[in-house]
């Protein structure tokens, strides 16, 4: 195996929208729990926060930690810093898979008030003490993350996790740029993002305010800290039912059989047709459709791709989106034996997932091209991207059985290789 592979300086994108919309969407993001309940009181870390690091912490942690600790003080603008000793206000718990799920079975990571250790939740699960909706003020925080992941996924939990930590608890679907946005898409802090949490920490703003306290100081804030987004037309995106939340998670989340999934997937996307939908939620219905029947039905499975792309292309701010549906779209060419059509569909999404630091995502995309390449009789350009896709896949994917699996799934799809070739 080559050596592991990382990126280089963040590129993240300015957020596009309008600060009429930011302004809603942090509302919504910050005095509402995913579960629909409301808060109301804003809370936050006042003055200077530190971060200690506890457990079993892979070797890829703490640079990958130091790394994002650089972006919330350049790009967010907030007082954060790692420390070695304890009693610091956050702390980030590396435990193994097991554990986590032994706490919360659904769970990759988490994240809970007012404690410091994992052996301490269970204790405090359900009390007054970890319900986020009693807080005015974060003083103590605990995060626990996997030790027994691949890199990527621990470098993810860091990001969605801290910013939870730092800023907003809830998630909402209609955020095509966002890591506040349960499809999984962003895993790493985009432009919107750092631009919430700065709003989160300006100095207009304190612990305990009501929601209506902050939507009064919410224009100022944003047209100092985003000024291009007051010359920016409102979309207004609507809400999301939470029937069509409800079947996604059937469809995609841990624990439902074969059938349900699919049945929950057709569910999703019957609501978002009558919902009315021509943006990422409608096109994220159509993939996970795919998702669900690509195994079954492949050409069934090949259209919902289709369309996704046609919504995804049509909606600002879904590059990632779109070069996840290339993935998909490349992969049904090679099994086809079309070499040049796979190429065309990979296209400039190599270049994406790299913006977007999705080293699993680029993996793959890689492993396709080179695939492609072979069809095309390019076969020295193809073992050389081939290659060169693995330093990624090591950071993506974990261990060197999991990246050889990648490999030889991505193999397998090319009637050149395949079982009958």
């Amino acid at each position: 195996m080559p050596p592991m592979k990382s990126f280089s300086a963040p590129r993240p994108l300015p957020p596009q929208r309008s600060n009429r919309d930011i302004q809603r969407d942090f509302l919504d993001l910050s005095f509402q729990l995913e579960s629909g309940r409301m808060l109301q009181h804003l809370s936050r870390f006042e003055g200077p926060i530190t971060v200690q690091v506890t457990g079993r912490p892979p070797l890829t942690l703490i640079p990958d930690l130091n790394r994002l600790l650089h972006r919330l003080r350049t790009e967010a603008g907030i007082d954060i810093s790692r420390v070695s000793d304890s009693g610091a206000n956050i702390t980030i718990e590396a435990v193994s898979r097991d554990d986590i799920r032994r706490s919360l079975p659904k769970a990759a990571c988490f994240v809970v008030p007012n404690i410091s250790r994992l052996s301490q939740y269970r204790a405090a699960r359900n009390t007054r003490l970890t319900d986020w909706s009693q807080l005015k003020e974060r003083k103590k925080i605990a995060i626990f993350v996997p030790s027994d992941s691949s890199p990527q996924e621990v470098r993810d939990c860091l990001h969605e996790e801290l910013a939870q930590a730092l800023g907003p608890l809830n998630d909402l679907y209609r955020l095509s740029d966002s890591v506040f946005n349960d499809d999984n898409v962003h895993a790493v802090l985009t432009g919107f993002d750092m631009l919430v949490l700065r709003t989160y920490y300006a100095p207009e703003l304190r612990s305990g305010m009501s929601r209506r306290e902050v939507e009064a100081r919410l224009p100022g804030i944003l047209s100092r800290l985003h000024p291009a987004g007051d010359h920016v037309a409102p979309r207004f995106a609507g809400s999301t039912p939470r029937a069509w939340i409800e079947a996604i998670q059937t469809a995609l989340g841990p624990g439902s059989l074969p059938n349900q999934r699919r049945l929950a997937a057709q569910d999703a996307l019957r609501i978002a047709k009558a919902v009315g939908w021509t943006d990422h939620r409608r096109a994220f219905s159509h993939f996970a459709l795919g998702r669900i029947t690509q195994a079954s039905d492949p050409d069934y499975a090949q259209d919902q791709f289709v369309a996704a792309e046609q919504f995804y292309k049509r909606t600002p701010g879904t590059d990632l989106h779109r070069a996840y549906s290339a993935a998909q779209l490349a992969a049904y060419a090679v099994s086809q034996g079309r070499g040049e059509d796979a190429l065309m569909l990979l296209g400039a999404h190599l270049g994406t997932a790299e913006r977007y630091e999705n080293a699993a995502l680029l993996a793959t995309l890689m492993m396709l091209r080179a695939e492609a390449l072979d069809l095309s009789g390019r076969v020295s350009e193809a073992q050389s991207i081939r290659l060169d896709s693995l330093g990624w896949a090591r950071y993506g994917y974990g261990a060197d059985w999991a990246v050889r699996a990648k490999l030889r799934e991505v193999t397998a799809l090319s009637p050149l290789k395949g079982p009958n070739g």
